[in-house]
């Protein structure tokens, strides 16, 4: 049947839908596409390549060909605590161009353009140019200052009791309501945000802000949009002291992905803060041998496999 089926091409990030979580059942292939098999037996099928992130929580199985499906059609397969709560691991589905990753490092090893790239994100992420003649350092510790700050105005907003941004990855009940939504949220950010760096061709770790974890490119491009999105969602959420906070918070986060068009936001945000360096992506030398196949043409996102 496999051989029957056209080429696999993959779906642009941003005509996607967000995430989906799967729980207690065996992701699996069946007549080209993702299905999902629960213990009764039942299946659900998943659109091949119309989602940009699967996260699978405990109790969920991940079959060979599913996987191979997911690196196809540039699916990251991310695999999480119950609720979302942590997060373990990701299956890359494509990643790091060579020219992309090139462009980027040098973007990130050069201080003088490390500095306007991280000038650019403190824009974006403010609506405001930061104030002129300021390290990365300075600029951090003004960041810093403005989050708490903003955190305590979004709770007071919404009538939440707010002390400070605290939690403990290795006591999860150990946090306080809003601060497990608020991690909750920011746990679903991370994962649209990791596969739209993929997608984009960048590498996760090659951050500006962040440095010295797999993610921080994902967390220096996540903080960008994280108060426009997902912490007023987890505030409002706290306030109501439902019964399964984590379960409310990925819910509203599905809805306000797809409300705020973040998807299509985020490669286009990406290419805008890096192009602040002023630089061009390198050329190729001379003396280089390029592929002795040439890849074919695809309606995918840069960093997706052919």
């Amino acid at each position: 049947m496999a051989d029957l089926l056209p080429p696999l091409k993959p779906i642009p990030i941003k005509d996607r839908l967000s995430i989906l979580y799967i729980e207690y059942g065996h992701l699996d292939v069946l007549d080209g596409a993702f299905v999902v098999f629960d213990k009764t037996g039942v299946r659900t099928h998943i659109p091949v390549g119309g989602v940009a992130c699967l996260m699978l929580e405990p109790g969920t199985r991940v079959s060979h060909a599913a996987c191979a499906l997911a690196a196809r059609v540039g699916t990251l397969l991310v695999w999480i605590g119950e609720a979302g709560v942590r997060l373990y691991s990701a299956g890359q589905p494509g990643g790091a161009r060579s020219d992309k990753l090139l462009y980027q490092a040098r973007l990130a090893l050069e201080d003088g353009l490390r500095l306007k790239v991280v000038r650019k994100m403190y824009a974006l992420r403010f609506g405001e140019e930061p104030p002129q003649r300021r390290s990365v350092e300075q600029l951090r510790g003004i960041e810093g200052a403005r989050v708490r700050e903003t955190y305590k105005r979004i709770a007071a907003k919404y009538g939440v009791e707010w002390k400070a941004r605290n939690y403990d990855t290795s006591d999860w009940d150990k946090g306080d309501l809003p601060n497990r939504c608020l991690s909750s949220a920011t746990a679903c950010l991370y994962g649209v945000t990791e596969a739209a760096v993929l997608a984009a061709g960048y590498a996760p770790a090659i951050g500006f802000i962040h440095t010295g974890k797999p993610l921080s490119f994902v967390y220096d491009v996540a903080d960008v949009y994280k108060f426009d999105t997902v912490v007023p969602l987890a505030f409002r959420i706290a306030a109501r002291h439902p019964a399964n906070p984590e379960q409310q918070v990925r819910l509203a986060c599905r809805d306000v992905f797809r409300e705020s068009r973040l998807l299509e936001r985020i490669i286009p945000g990406i290419e805008d803060m890096l192009a602040a360096g002023e630089i061009e992506p390198p050329e190729r030398f001379d003396e280089q041998v390029g592929p002795a196949i040439p890849n074919p043409e695809s309606i995918g996102d840069a960093g997706h496999r052919s």
